[in-house]
């Protein structure tokens, strides 16, 4: 059985990954429980608490066939305020770390988390090959992050880095991430609560929200394509996308409650992301990858599988 290091594991994509690969691959989760939760593994996930950025912790782990890195800085509010230099450290110094780290021990392929935030308002469908701009702190690290993989590639390319853009990840196993959540957490939170969720505008904002079961798939298939694929970037999304107005219309039929979002100005004034609708073809023709989960199956999902006495009280007005 092939081994694998999932920094990031017991978070929210990360411990999404190793309860459903658990017999798949033997699987060490790396975490530092700043946003995890150890709770999200399933018992039988080997646990160690430790940091990225260390290589003491790195080296509890032992020679893996792959890495999944899903450690570092993981939201764009979090580099707000006296987060602004540990989050530049703490996300570039894990990835190169994890690195360098997974290289010397022998790893044959290295995937890690981009964002599809380094698309900003680019034009639709949004494509690999489009020019970026990151308009926010947190999707230039992940530029950082493409830009050192292909460099490192050059240089070892012996080992593939691969990176993924991945669009509005929603599912199960974020209460650990509070207010830095996806928006159908917050609001599916906020309703469970009886609270109206928080709209910034009118609602009509939207996004190609994707169950982290699908991402979870498309990280899978990286690791298990037969070939080198050397350095490259993929998004992961369902290439449709839906408004914030008709999340609340899902989650409202979910929980069979009639409760009316509130609407408040928005107020972000710069880099504010209107929409995002991912072109999903390249990871489809390389990779083989599809999505499967309907958005109105995964949200009833969540709201049948959420954990009341994990949610910490937040509101969906701290996070957009």
């Amino acid at each position: 059985m092939k081994k694998i290091l999932v920094t990031g594991g017991a978070g929210f994509i990360g411990s999404n990954f190793c309860n459903i690969n658990k017999d798949l691959y033997e699987i060490t989760a790396l975490d530092n429980l700043f946003l995890g939760d150890r709770d999200n593994l399933d018992p039988d996930v080997r646990f160690i608490e430790g940091n990225a950025c260390n290589l003491k912790d790195l080296e509890k782990v032992g020679p893996v066939d792959y890495v999944l890195h899903l450690a570092g800085t993981s939201s764009a509010p979090m580099f707000m305020n006296e987060g602004f230099v540990d989050g530049y450290v703490n996300s570039v110094e894990s990835f190169c770390r994890t690195l360098e780290w997974a290289r010397k021990n022998g790893t044959k392929r290295f995937c890690y988390a981009s964002t599809s935030s380094l698309y900003g308002n680019n034009p639709m469908p949004l494509m690999e090959n489009q020019h970026v701009r990151p308009l926010n702190h947190y999707a230039v690290t992940k530029e950082v992050y493409e830009h050192a993989g292909e460099c490192y590639n050059r240089v070892y390319p012996e080992m593939d880095i691969v990176g993924f853009r991945f669009m509005s990840v929603y599912g199960p196993n974020e209460e650990a991430k509070g207010k830095f959540a996806n928006i159908i957490s917050q609001f599916a939170w906020d309703m469970q609560r009886d609270l109206s969720p928080i709209i910034y505008g009118d609602g009509t904002q939207f996004r190609d929200f994707t169950n982290v079961r699908d991402v979870v798939q498309g990280i899978t298939k990286a690791f298990e394509h037969e070939g080198q694929i050397g350095a490259d970037v993929f998004n992961i999304g369902t290439g449709e996308s839906s408004s914030l107005n008709e999340i609340v219309e899902a989650l409202k039929k979910a929980f069979e409650k009639d409760i009316e979002a509130k609407y408040i100005p928005n107020p972000v004034k710069e880099g504010y992301i209107k929409g995002q609708h991912a072109d999903i073809s390249k990871i489809q023709s390389t990779l083989g990858y599809e999505p499967t989960v309907k958005l109105a199956d995964g949200i009833k999902e969540q709201v049948e599988n959420l954990r009341p006495e994990k949610i910490r009280q937040t509101s969906s007005d701290d996070f957009r």
